[in-house]
């Protein structure tokens, strides 16, 4: 079974893919870690490799690349924003909460400052929407390629985990003929 799972920063995503993931005992793959991985291997920090990204589209075909690879295997929890569009899931989530909430929990999270954090928000998001339609004419607000949409706002994150488990142990996986 290939599940992924997106979300905008601060839905939960990762929470949950690792909830999901320990339970069931697939892997869990991370598209972030790879974004950090390549960053790390230029010898850049995360900012500044985010801000040659937007510039750089072969930084983002790249991840594709390495996401694709990864996704090859069976068990797997495939985490990030564009993580349905490079592999053909058995099972495509996407989390989501009101964006405030997401800046409360990433200010939280991070112990920064709320009014820090919501304009660091709305930048990234709006040179992410930009990258993907540019790179890939995927518009990341039309969620109809999905087979589950989660808002987050209300539910604990083992919540939404159940109900992600649920609809994997209920779902007909794609055969194999027709994965990419």
């Amino acid at each position: 079974m290939r599940v992924t799972i997106g979300g905008p920063p601060g839905s939960g995503k990762t929470t949950v893919s690792k909830i999901v993931s320990k339970e069931l005992r697939y892997t869990h793959i991370y598209t972030g870690d790879i974004f950090r991985n390549l960053a790390k291997e230029r010898g850049m920090s995360l900012e500044d490799f985010s801000r040659l990204a937007e510039k750089d589209h072969s930084i983002d075909l790249e991840v594709d690349q390495r996401q694709k690879e990864l996704g090859t295997k069976d068990d797997i929890i495939l985490e990030g924003r564009m993580a349905r569009f490079m592999i053909v899931p058995d099972l495509s989530v996407w989390i989501t909460a009101p964006f405030e909430e997401r800046v409360r929990r990433i200010s939280q999270r991070e112990n920064l400052a709320y009014d820090v954090v919501f304009k660091d928000t709305e930048k990234r998001e709006k040179s992410e929407i930009n990258r993907y339609q540019k790179i890939y004419n995927v518009d990341i607000s039309n969620l109809a390629s999905y087979d589950l949409v989660i808002n987050s706002h209300r539910l604990s994150a083992e919540g939404v985990s159940q109900i992600i488990i649920v609809a994997i142990n209920n779902i007909s996986p794609v055969p194999k003929g027709d994965r990419v």
